[in-house]
């Protein structure tokens, strides 16, 4: 959905951001990775459209890792308190990943899918109704279309520009 302003900020309140759109896409993140980068069980993470989110205050300079696919990622900080803001995965062209519970409204993004359940805590257990994928899911089939649609639109306009 468009036009539909979101807010979400850090701990602290130093940074504070907008979505102009709603989120593409929420999944629970079960990698290895994610667990150790967070001290949780799993994260929850908003894709968006990259040309949607407005960023006020200071993000600590990008760290760059490996996502739970091995594809590198750079991730972003509140430079203050250290809150996980979003990150920025090299094989998603165009869209990064906001921590959906950094969002004011996060409880109206729950999860679609559970991702990289193979790594799951053994002690966690999901919901018969959860739809779960042992690592990564393929967008063109798993995402809705209005957001497959928006997102292959934000891809055209921005070839488009290019040329």
């Amino acid at each position: 959905m468009k036009n539909k302003s979101i807010q979400g900020g850090c701990i602290c309140g130093e940074v504070k951001y907008k979505l102009s759109e709603t989120p593409l896409f929420t999944q629970a993140c079960h990698c290895k990775d994610c667990k150790i980068l967070t001290g949780s069980s799993y994260i929850i993470n908003s894709s968006i459209l990259e040309n949607t989110l407005s960023i006020e205050g200071e993000l600590s300079k990008s760290i760059e890792l490996k996502g739970g696919s091995g594809a590198p990622c750079k991730v972003y900080f509140c430079a203050k308190c250290g809150t996980y803001i979003y990150t920025d995965y090299e094989s998603a062209v165009g869209r990064l990943n906001v921590r959906t519970k950094t969002l004011n409204n996060s409880n109206e993004y729950p999860p679609q899918v559970h991702i990289f359940t193979k790594d799951k805590d053994s002690w966690l257990n999901l919901k018969d109704d959860v739809i779960c994928f042992e690592k990564m899911y393929d967008p063109k089939i798993t995402w809705p279309q209005e957001s497959l649609n928006r997102y292959k639109e934000y891809l055209q306009n921005k070839s488009e520009k290019k040329n």
